[in-house]
């Protein structure tokens, strides 16, 4: 016999199987979309910010972030889970593993594809060029979603240059006059006048670019697997021999691989330094000293016209295939990324983060917004990005096992910087990074 306590009971509990049934019901009516990414605090947050914003802007998907490491670490965790089956529909991946994404064939679904497919639009031509070119096809196709890019700039200390009675208002645009402004620099008592961080990034893949030469035959890679490095030519080793005098006579600091020697900059220890564009939000916080941004030097007599534009670094958005994977998951995957296609996403992101605006209308906003009058130089990046029409040079790089490359570059820049030759260290560095190539050409070669 129910009693009135059991009633009021079955009642809840229906109520409550209602409820649950009904949440459950909600929760089935959103196509669910998981994404990997790469970025740390505080950065990882601020993206995972902007993925709440979508969810938040409509009521049929759900975006779910999840930091899975480093790039490196995050790229091999997105293989291992395609192999298993069950990939996540996005991936975010730093741009040196552009050309491993590319081998990685049936894994990959395009997003020229993705698009075609599902009816979206997301327009090649609305982002900057230097952008959309490192994950475009040779034909100009988008093969992956551009979102956080960088590019390496000069920052210079005003303060010092002052000291040294160089004008604290006008940056070194050429070497010529970076290598007088360091003897300057020099002679007024500063121990470390210039440096650089990501030595090959900033001193061999941007040069390259700048001065319109190859870093590598076949396009910088574009062309095909079959590509061999460059970097022994002529300019190279003007360049590096440059670099190795100014060590000697003590207007140039090595300061070590990749970003290790960022911190010397904004402690005041270095008065100019290239670095990632990225690099701008420490310097603001740390830095207690007038400083300045400007694009990086070039060569007058190795370049004809002007100095062409630089190239990215940064990551991208990969879509990437599952066995059980649904029309209507890909059409989520394409809603998505044409909200982050929107020109007020880009400029927000741009504006909050450092990273540069991969739009053209993205970079309008924000300087419509008076961005950069509040910030002055913060428009250094874009501007040398667009500086000058792509050519097969300036798109980037599409090599495989880059990071392994650059690790030989940095390798024979430092037997350079000890005493060998340096046509010995570029030419032994092209003939190891080949081996890097063919080694890849093999491993993926159709």
């Amino acid at each position: 016999m129910l009693t009135r306590r059991t009633l009021g009971l079955a009642t809840a509990a229906l109520a409550l199987a209602a409820g649950l049934s009904s949440g459950a019901a909600l929760a089935q009516q959103k196509t669910v979309v998981e994404f990997w990414h790469g970025l740390p605090q505080p950065l990882g947050g601020q993206l995972e910010e902007v993925v709440k914003g979508f969810n938040a802007s409509q009521d049929k998907v759900q975006v779910n972030p999840s930091f899975k490491g480093s790039y490196p670490e995050t790229m091999q965790a997105a293989i291992a889970a395609f192999r298993a089956g069950n990939a996540p529909h996005i991936v975010q991946m730093f741009e040196v593993g552009t050309a491993t994404m590319l081998a990685a064939g049936p894994a990959v679904k395009p997003v020229h594809q993705l698009m075609q497919e599902t009816g979206a639009t997301v327009d090649p031509k609305a982002y900057i060029p230097a952008v959309s070119g490192y994950y475009s096809s040779k034909d100009g196709k988008m093969m992956a979603l551009p979102f956080n890019s960088s590019t390496n700039i000069m920052f210079y200390n005003k303060d010092a240059f002052q000291k040294a009675g160089l004008d604290p208002n006008k940056a070194p645009a050429t070497w010529p006059e970076l290598i007088g402004a360091a003897k300057a620099l020099k002679a007024a008592g500063i121990a470390c006048p210039f440096t650089t961080s990501w030595p090959t990034w900033a001193q061999f893949e941007q040069l390259g670019a700048i001065h319109d030469t190859p870093f590598a035959s076949q396009a910088n890679g574009f062309g095909g697997l079959n590509a061999e490095l460059k970097i022994n030519a002529p300019l190279y080793v003007k360049h590096v021999q440059t670099l190795v005098d100014m060590q000697k006579e003590g207007t140039f600091r090595y300061g070590g691989r990749d970003n290790k020697p960022d911190g010397l900059f904004p402690s005041g220890e270095c008065a100019i330094i290239h670095a990632s564009s990225g690099l701008r939000s420490r310097i603001a916080k740390e830095a207690t000293f007038a400083w300045g941004a400007a694009p990086l030097p070039y060569w007058p007599d190795q370049i004809k016209g002007e100095p062409k534009n630089g190239i990215i670094g940064g990551a991208a958005f990969w879509v990437m295939t599952a066995p059980k994977r649904t029309p209507a998951e890909y059409k989520a995957v394409s809603e998505f990324f044409t909200y982050l296609a929107k020109p007020e996403i880009d400029a927000k992101w741009h504006m909050d983060t450092g990273y540069v605006p991969v739009t053209f209308k993205g970079f309008e906003l924000a300087k419509a917004e008076g961005f950069y009058e509040k910030n002055p130089g913060a428009d250094v990046p874009a501007k040398q990005l667009t500086r000058t029409p792509t050519t097969e040079n300036t798109m980037g790089l599409r090599l495989g096992n880059l990071p392994e490359i650059r690790n030989i570059i940095q390798e024979e820049l430092e037997k350079a910087f000890q005493g060998q030759p340096v046509q010995q260290s570029l030419d032994t560095a092209v003939q190891r990074g080949n081996v890097v190539l063919r080694n890849f050409e093999r491993a993926n070669k159709n």
